[in-house]
């Protein structure tokens, strides 16, 4: 017998200008990260007022791969010195706005489930300030992970196309479905040779989803592979910037519109 994950206090009556997504993944290793940056820096060239949330606490790095210092995290928050919204910092060069985490001091996942429903509350409470809260996931499949999606508008699943990761895309969609919040989650192939390749890759998983859970998660988009992305990273600068005209830049672009028509609409 399955047991429903239980559902996060988060919705409230009223419409809200923002929306909260979260970008999650079966497992590491797919471009989460990296993923969430550039589509957030996407959607604030599209002229989107975006906040970017590192939810990764334990292995938190999206001021890593932009470079920054930052004089608070959500770590503050956690202890109980800090508001969420007073460790909001803005990132000048990509126009939005970040939390940071805090690498290798402690987890999300062992918060009291208390603890991290009044973190989601916060979070929730400063979503009417932007079009877009988007939620920087740890990879797996613990508890953090799905009571957050529980509580998000959308929920953006990475994938490759190598089979494990498309075995752990599944078990994240399956127990997303078991809890009854599947009807939420949309699918990234992340770097794909090209797009007949991505769809390929979309369509295993969709069929899997189909034959075992009655479930069609719409695929968002597909994000071709290039080795300008890692250098991006090393060079600790938004790949938007260091290389906007390229196929992967379009691809992000495309999946940005797609948000913007499909989940902030």
């Amino acid at each position: 017998m399955t047991t429903k994950t239980q559902k996060p206090e988060m919705k409230s009556a009223g419409a809200n200008k923002g929306h909260l997504i979260a970008v999650a993944s079966g497992k590491g290793g797919v471009g989460k990260t990296w993923f969430s940056i550039t589509l957030s820096h996407a959607l604030a060239r599209e002229g989107k007022k975006v906040l970017l949330f590192d939810g990764d606490l334990g292995l938190a790095n999206i001021d890593v791969q932009l470079g920054l210092m930052a004089k608070r995290d959500l770590n503050d928050v956690i202890e109980g010195h800090l508001s969420l919204a007073h460790v909001v910092e803005h990132y000048a060069d990509g126009g939005f706005d970040i939390v940071a985490g805090r690498s290798g001091h402690g987890s999300l996942s062992s918060l009291p489930l208390e603890r991290l429903n009044a973190l989601l509350q916060q979070i929730r409470g400063i979503v009417p300030e932007y079009d877009a809260v988007i939620i920087d996931l740890g990879a797996g499949i613990d508890r953090t992970v799905r009571f957050i999606t529980a509580a998000t508008d959308a929920t953006i699943v990475v994938t490759t196309d190598e089979p494990t990761a498309l075995t752990d895309a599944y078990a994240l969609i399956k127990l997303s479905h078991a809890a009854g919040h599947a009807d939420n989650i949309k699918v990234v192939v992340n770097m794909t040779g090209d797009a007949k390749e991505g769809t390929a890759t979309y369509n295993t998983l969709l069929k899997a989803c189909k034959n075992f859970l009655k479930l069609t998660p719409p695929l968002l988009g597909v994000v071709r592979q290039d080795k300008r992305v890692r250098e991006a990273i090393r060079a600790q600068t938004p790949y938007l910037t260091r290389s906007p005209n390229t196929d992967t830049a379009a691809d992000i672009e495309k999946i940005a519109r797609n948000v913007n028509a499909e989940i902030l609409a």
